[in-house]
Formats: C-alpha cells, sequence, structure tokens
C-alpha cells in the first residue's frame, strides 16, 4: 500500500498526485467574519473559470516549473470568495470563480493538464478550489425548496431564504488496476477503452476500469462488482493503494490493485468498455515513452493524463516487479 502524503505533501512516493497538498484549510475561520475580512485584505486570490473547463492561470510552464498565478485582493475580480485555507507562508488564500484576466507570461490551464507539475501548495489551492467551484456553480438553488440559495461560511456551505442549509458533497467513486500478479517483466494488467472516449489524432487511450460507489455499497464490493460487470472478470484479492479528489464535477477517487486470473474470457459491457486487453510491463513502459503500436492494426494506444490516479497506478505497479 501506498504511504499517504502529510499536510506538507511529503511522502515516500508522494501518493496521486491530486492528494498532495500543504494547505492549512483553517477551518476554525470560515464563520470568523471579522477574521476573513481582515485576510481578504492582506490575503492571495486564485481565479478559477468554472464555466470554461475550470481554468487557472499558470506561469512558467515552459520553464518546468509551473506555479498558480496568485493576485492581491485590489487585483482580484468580483464574485463570491471562496476561502480555500492559509499556506505555509502564512498566507490566506481564496479562490474567485470569473473569466480569467489576460496576464503577460501566463497560460490558462485545466487542473487535468498541470496539477501533476504543481508544487504541494498550488496542487492544493487549485484541486480544493476546482472543487469547490464546481460545487457552487451546480448549488445555486436548493435541492430540497428550489429556493435560490446563498454563499455563507466562506464558500463551505449554502443556505436558502428558510435557513435550510448544504455543503459541498464528493461522490465516492472507486478506480481500479487489474493485474496477473505475476513479478518481472511477464506481468500484465488489464485496461480497457472507454466507450465514450474520442480517438484524438489517431491515438486510442487505455486506462484502469472505474465506477461509482452504489448506495449501501462498500468501496471494496464496488471494485468487484465494476469488473465484473464491464470485463467479465473475478477478481481473486484487492490492495488499497490511496485517493485524490477529481473534481470533475466532484468525485473522490479511491485507488485499488486487483489480481485476476488472465486466462478467464474478457466479456466487455459494451456501453461501457469498447475495447479490453491485457498489457506487458513492457508494453506499458513503451506507451509512458509514447511509442506504442498495436502490432496487428497499426493503432496507436496511450494512458490517462499524469495527473489522473490511473496514471499513478499503473505507474506504480510497473515500478513494482515484484507483484
Amino acid at each position: 500500500m501506498a504511504e499517504q502524503p502529510g499536510l506538507d505533501g511529503r511522502s515516500g512516493l508522494d501518493g496521486p498526485p491530486l492528494a498532495r497538498t500543504s494547505l492549512d484549510r483553517a477551518a476554525h475561520r470560515r464563520k470568523d467574519e471579522a477574521w476573513l475580512a481582515e485576510a481578504w485584505k492582506t490575503g492571495l486570490v486564485v481565479v478559477v473559470d468554472i464555466a470554461n473547463g475550470g481554468r487557472a492561470l499558470v506561469s512558467g510552464t515552459a520553464t518546468g516549473t509551473p506555479r498558480l498565478v496568485l493576485v492581491g485582493a485590489d487585483e482580484a475580480p468580483g464574485g463570491e470568495r471562496l476561502f480555500l485555507g492559509v499556506d505555509p507562508a502564512g498566507a490566506p488564500i481564496f479562490a474567485v470563480d470569473a473569466p480569467l484576466p489576460e496576464t503577460a507570461g501566463a497560460e490558462p490551464r485545466t487542473l487535468r493538464d498541470i496539477g501533476d507539475r504543481l508544487d504541494p501548495r498550488d496542487a492544493g489551492i487549485f484541486t480544493t478550489a476546482a472543487a469547490l467551484g464546481n460545487w457552487h456553480a451546480t448549488h445555486r438553488y436548493s435541492p430540497r425548496s428550489g429556493q435560490p440559495t446563498t454563499v455563507v461560511e466562506a464558500g463551505w456551505s449554502r443556505v436558502d431564504a428558510d435557513g435550510r442549509q448544504m455543503w459541498p458533497r464528493t461522490d465516492p467513486a472507486m478506480i481500479v488496476l487489474v493485474h496477473d500478479g505475476v513479478a518481472g517483466p511477464a506481468g500484465r494488467c488489464l485496461l480497457g477503452h472507454n466507450a465514450a472516449w474520442p480517438e484524438v489524432g489517431g491515438v486510442r487511450r487505455f486506462s484502469c476500469l472505474a465506477g461509482y460507489v452504489e448506495p449501501g455499497e462498500s468501496a471494496e464490493a464496488a471494485v468487484v462488482r465494476e469488473v465484473r460487470e464491464e470485463v467479465g472478470v473475478k477478481i481473486r484479492s484487492l490492495a488499497y493503494e490511496g485517493s485524490q479528489s477529481w473534481p470533475y464535477p466532484g468525485s473522490l477517487m479511491l485507488g485499488y490493485t486487483a489480481a485476476a486470473d488472465p486466462g478467464q474470457a474478457l466479456v466487455v459491457d459494451p456501453e461501457e468498455i469498447d475495447e479490453a486487453r491485457w498489457f506487458t510491463r513492457g508494453d506499458i513502459a513503451t506507451m509512458i515513452a509514447g511509442d506504442y503500436v498495436e502490432p496487428a492494426s497499426g493503432v496507436r494506444m496511450n494512458l490517462p493524463m499524469r495527473s489522473s490516479i490511473a496514471f499513478y497506478l499503473i505507474e506504480r505497479w510497473l515500478g513494482d516487479s515484484t507483484r
């Protein structure tokens, strides 16, 4: 099992990329209006454009040291102020959902394509801002009363006119890398191509199997069920590897590895998976290098983006030649 990151974002393997954070959420400040008012004056603000994919401005992408662009309150656009926490230097951090301003030396990027390259401070800020912003964007009205809601508790709750509150929700989802348990280069893992994913530039993307945890179900039971439903495979063991937020729009991805017999026939659910296959460690290494071409069809294949927990699970398995 992977060592999980602490508040400072350090661990043996750093954990899944979007699990890294050095942000102190300082939840005890969320109802302290006087403190929040003063904190806004001296704090830093990340502007996130939720309506356009949750983009934020990032500088330094060309140099390999990307950083979120944070501005002072006097430069921040108008909008609901979401208090994210306090960074290691003691600066209060806020988010505002608004169109991104043009800023020299910065470009709009999403958490998907930059999250793995950010340091723990910025990864924690961006992940929290995107998740919280997505929730607010879809909860302008109360699902119980239909009334408009307003922001309270520094962005961590909304309330309707009758005083009924609601809080940000996170939907648990499992994701699993199924492997054959064979050590060394001959070991294989099972990946699938989602039926909804288009081929981009003639490249097919393969990833781990995943699905939402259903009501009344444990995460482990969901792993067993989803693997059986999507590819017709029974697993013989599973292990928890770590978790990370995936704010598209608001999931918590619970990562597992599971061992299964590769001799079982693959029976895919065509509504979910249109192709599934076993890949050797050599195949995976070639896919990470961007050079994998399926011999029979000539189709290029690749893996999920590096900010995903799917890539983390695959890369971790690739480097662990003992299983």
